[in-house]
């Protein structure tokens, strides 16, 4: 044999580098790569902006990937959904999973059984199509859906199967009821040998095919088992038919054969009818979205379909009809029903100027929107997308299930094995070891076990999307019931958002050139206080000077130079930073306002031009949410950048239990963070951070759960596990209800998916269950798991 025989053949991986702008950065990820254990050679293209790694062991993407971003450069990824069919049972899903993860370049891989959906997360440019064929390869049939998603298929297409299947199952059936009467109504063995026999191999032909498959692969799943034990059935009655005198009538065993067949297809078809269900939410979103628009234009209006609609058209929208896109209302007046957007039972006023989503149903008026935004980009479609994943991701409780039900099949065959051993070798005979054997076999389904996360999951989300709570990660739901301490964020969370200056006071007396500074410095700032200040300047018609050489410090405020004087708007703290005497304030910011300063610099000090006041009221829900969470045992907590005195005004107000005030935006992750180690010390428990703001971001990355109101920032909602689309701090108390629901409803699922299979396979193997009534039980597991992650739709908040 030769040398090169012996060697290990090397194998590659293309990675995507992004960042890279010279040949000094190409040597730098060489080198990073070159250092990971394992590879034997790495070459960077920079005009490509790609990374070739040699091994000879196989390559772990995540490894390699890790290593170029410490480098300093970044991996791009991409998400890719697959539609995949044929996935029957939980093992199933461990060998799709196993599938997709073998191929070059895929990050991640997560499977959902009750909707038929992989989620996989890979390198950019990975093709999907490798994809497709990989799953091919395994077994399972998979392409990639169209952009709007797709519906499963009907669950009826299988249902004149499962009739044609029944007819022929009942009269080998009817005997046993006859012996009931004491009639014998046995058919002969001709008989039941014909009308067994299209059962076994026409409707049981699915079993035989992916039960081949999942053999073929070295793993075994649900089609296996049913394969297995009702082959076992059908081929013990021919070699007793066989074996059988002429004018005897030997006990045959085909009637249990076709009756599993036909009642694990019936099982799969009420199944698939119940995973409908639990889509409902989803498609109920899907639909909300019209099929053509009324565009306006100096031709006249014309109808146009969706796809062509474009930013900036405005649109004619009638009484009675959806929006088709987010935008800016221009021309009339209306209320909005956006219920299935925000959770809203109420329709909401809306005036020219205000922002209006697509989707939502207007109401008595004829209106005109300028869109902002179509297609994907609406926030209906954002939605959507969220929704399909948190509905594909997995719960943490559903990894545990994924691992015992890899082992679950092979388990079960060796448990059937035994048990016919121990029957023929107890001096049962032949007969008597199959039946046993196939009653374990059949019994023993993981479907249920498959089902049970991701059935109450989908339920869920699709129900808390209704409800206005848009779940991003699925394990923040699981997380929320832990929750003992929740942090609110002060402005625009628990109060409206919507400062107003309340008092302006200048030093020198003279309150309109103070205000006019302030307001040339804020020109143009988005922050909740420069639009108090512009509003004051504009109500009182100041003519605001230019500013120049604006610079903003983060929590603090920012400085310009205003008419050649250097100027600073400041907050307490920082004023006090720099030596101002702030007490002339102390009054106002012990009722709880905010107050800025307005400082100049008069040679190297500052000194102070005088203050604003500032005051924000309590969103209405506010002190009764925090009575709510105090009811169900759990600490409040504000964390505000704000003044002590003004944060302490609020909390008492609202019953608030503890403030933590004065607080900069980088500072507020390491409050959570201090809060967490305080929770875990007590009770185990976990810390939810409620915010809006950027600046809120870092703190609600670093909460166990993060709550982000969708009227603040996309960083924010991009970054919490939750979005409460209406701003409403109420939802919070609904996310903590609902999250307990959820996961007393998954556990049930589980609860009672091994019930079935720890008291089913043990009666089985012992004799006291038949075939029949083991595949009764397995296909009435499988429902019985889904009729009750669908009582969940029914859930209201206490």
């Amino acid at each position: 044999m030769s040398r090169s025989m012996l060697q290990p053949m090397n194998q590659t991986l293309t990675l995507p580098v992004a960042g890279m702008t010279c040949a000094s950065c190409v040597a730098r990820v060489e080198r990073a790569l070159k250092k990971v254990p394992g590879v034997t050679g790495a070459r960077v293209n920079l005009a490509t902006e790609q990374a070739t790694v040699e091994s000879a062991a196989p390559l772990d993407p995540s490894t390699l990937g890790a290593a170029i971003v410490q480098a300093g450069y970044d991996v791009p990824e991409q998400r890719i959904k697959l539609q995949v069919e044929g996935m029957t049972c939980a093992s199933c899903v461990g060998r799709v999973e196993r599938a997709l993860k073998k191929v070059p370049g895929v990050l991640a891989a997560a499977v959902n059984l009750a909707a038929g959906t992989a989620e996989v997360r890979a390198l950019a440019g990975t093709p999907a199509d490798t994809l497709v064929a990989a799953l091919d390869r395994a077994g399972y049939p998979a392409h990639v859906p169209s952009t709007d998603g797709e519906a499963p298929p009907r669950a009826h297409s299988e249902g004149w199967l499962v009739a044609a299947g029944a007819l022929l199952a009942l009269p080998l059936v009817l005997p046993m009821v006859g012996d009931l009467f004491g009639r014998h109504w046995m058919l002969p063995a001709l008989w039941q040998w014909l009308l067994a026999t299209p059962v076994q191999f026409v409707l049981g032909a699915r079993f035989y095919r992916a039960g081949w498959k999942a053999l073929r692969a070295g793993s075994g799943n649900m089609d296996l088992l049913v394969a297995l034990g009702t082959s076992a059935a059908y081929g013990l009655s021919l070699w007793l038919w066989a074996r059988a005198s002429p004018d005897g009538m030997p006990h045959l065993y085909f009637e249990s054969a076709a009756v599993v067949i036909v009642l694990v297809r019936l099982g799969k078809w009420l199944e698939s009818r119940a995973k409908r269900r639990t889509l409902q939410a989803l498609d109920a979103l899907r639909e909300l979205r019209p099929d053509t628009a009324t565009v306006r234009s100096p031709a006249g209006e014309r109808r146009v379909r969706l796809a062509e609609l474009r930013i900036g058209d405005e649109v004619v929208v009638r009484p009675g009809e959806r929006l088709p896109a987010d935008g800016t209302l221009v021309e009339g007046r209306t209320h909005l029903d956006e219920s299935m957007l925000t959770g809203e039972s109420l329709p909401v006023a809306r005036e020219p100027g205000n922002t209006v989503a697509g989707g939502a149903l207007n109401g008595e008026g004829l209106i005109v929107v300028r869109t902002t935004a179509v297609g994907a980009e609406t926030q209906l479609a954002r939605i959507v997308r969220l929704v399909e994943t948190a509905q594909a991701a997995k719960a943490p409780i559903q990894q545990t299930v994924d691992r015992v039900a890899e082992v679950f099949v092979p388990a079960v065959v060796v448990v059937a094995v035994l048990a016919g051993l121990g029957w023929w070798l107890a001096g049962a005979g032949l007969e008597t070891a199959v039946v046993n054997a196939v009653a374990v076999l059949v019994i023993a389904c993981p479907c249920a076990l498959g089902l049970a996360t991701p059935a109450a999951m989908m339920v869920g989300t699709g129900l808390a999307a209704r409800r206005g709570v848009l779940v991003r990660d699925p394990q923040a739901l699981e997380l929320m019931r832990q929750v003992r301490v929740v942090a609110f964020d002060k402005t625009g969370t628990l109060t409206e958002g919507r400062p107003q200056l309340v008092a302006a006071q200048a030093l020198d007396s003279d309150d309109r050139a103070l205000l006019a500074d302030a307001a040339a410095l804020q020109a143009g700032s988005e922050h909740p206080l420069a639009r108090a200040v512009m509003q004051a300047a504009q109500d009182q018609a100041l003519a605001v000077p230019a500013a120049k050489g604006l610079r903003a410090e983060a929590g603090r405020g920012l400085e310009g130079e205003v008419d050649g004087r250097a100027l600073r708007i400041a907050s307490t703290r920082w004023a006090d930073e720099l030596g101002v005497d702030t007490t002339a304030a102390a009054a106002v910011q012990a009722e709880g306002r905010s107050v800025s300063w307005l400082l100049e610099r008069q040679g190297e000090t500052w000194a102070a031009r005088g203050w604003l006041a500032f005051g924000d009221e309590p969103r209405a829900s506010a002190a009764d949410t925090i009575r709510r969470l105090h009811t169900a045992g759990l600490r409040t907590v504000l964390v505000s950048g704000d003044h002590r005195a003004a944060a302490e005004a609020v909390a008492r107000r609202l019953g608030i239990d503890e403030v933590r005030a004065e607080v900069l935006p980088a500072d507020k992750a390491a409050v959570v963070a201090a809060l967490k180690a305080d929770a875990r010390d007590g009770m185990g428990g976990r810390v939810a951070m409620v915010g809006d703001g950027i600046n809120d971001a870092p703190a609600l990355a670093a909460a166990d759960v993060g709550l982000a109101m969708a009227t603040g920032t996309d960083v924010a909602m991009a970054t919490a596990g939750l979005t409460l689309m209406r701003g409403d701090p109420a939802l919070v108390v609904e996310a903590l209800q609902l999250s307990q629901a959820i996961v007393r409803k998954i556990h049930q699922n589980l609860f009672w998916a091994f019930a079935y299979n720890v008291v089913g396979i043990p009666l089985a193997a012992l004799g006291y269950l038949s075939p029949m009534v083991a595949g009764a039980a397995m296909a009435l597991s499988s429902v019985s798991v889904l009729a009750n992650a669908l009582l969940l739709s029914r859930w209201r908040p206490s």
